[in-house]
């Protein structure tokens, strides 16, 4: 997986699946990019500082970008 910083956020390019995806929040980027670096999501999405209040929707970015197989399970 490759991501591209973008205005909006970043594009998303799957090296296996040859798919492309847009996350639309840097945010979420900023997740994503973390994701390797913890033990678990809610490890990421704590030391990122994401509010615990959008957490819901983070968690569906990210099991939509599984489920497209963008990136691995979480």
């Amino acid at each position: 997986m490759s991501l591209r910083p973008e205005r909006f956020g970043a594009l998303v390019y799957s090296f296996d699946t040859r798919r492309l995806s847009f996350l639309k929040h840097r945010d979420l980027v900023r997740v994503v990019e973390a994701l390797g670096t913890h033990e678990s999501v809610r490890e990421t999405l704590e030391a990122e500082s994401i509010d615990t209040e959008r957490w819901p929707s983070f968690l569906n970015a990210l099991t939509t970008l599984v489920e497209s197989e963008m990136i691995n399970e979480l």
